[in-house]
């Protein structure tokens, strides 16, 4: 069984800043690509960041220069770094994680979610 947390969600005033985490648990053998998406009211669901399994980054257009992804490894966990947040930015926020359990094969995993509300 594989498990993730996230944390970091709330509500922040435009321009403020936020950190999500994702913790993965349970019988993992390795991570391999990881990915933060979100999803808006009425609104599919979308790709935000994402970092592949040795390191290299893509962003969507509309977070560029603004948020950052990375990972620890030691601590099986994946960040989203959120400057220069914009009204705009309102969704919940989902990681998303391949993992290699420890009995063998690949899965994919969600996180459960977390709010990011921006908002004055």
């Amino acid at each position: 069984q594989v498990q993730l947390v996230e944390s970091g969600g709330g509500l922040v005033q435009p321009g403020g800043s936020l950190r999500l985490s994702c913790a993965a648990s349970g019988s993992i053998f390795s991570i391999g690509a990881m990915g933060w998406y979100r999803q808006a009211p009425g609104k599919q669901r979308e790709l935000v960041a994402a970092m592949s399994r040795g390191g290299s980054t893509n962003y969507a257009d509309s977070v560029k220069g603004r948020f950052t992804i990375s990972r620890d490894n030691a601590k099986n966990t994946l960040y989203l770094q959120m400057n220069s947040l914009k009204p705009e930015d309102t969704a919940v926020y989902y990681c998303n994680l391949d993992i290699r359990v420890v009995a063998g094969g690949l899965i994919n995993v969600w996180g459960q979610g977390t709010q990011v509300t921006v908002s004055s």
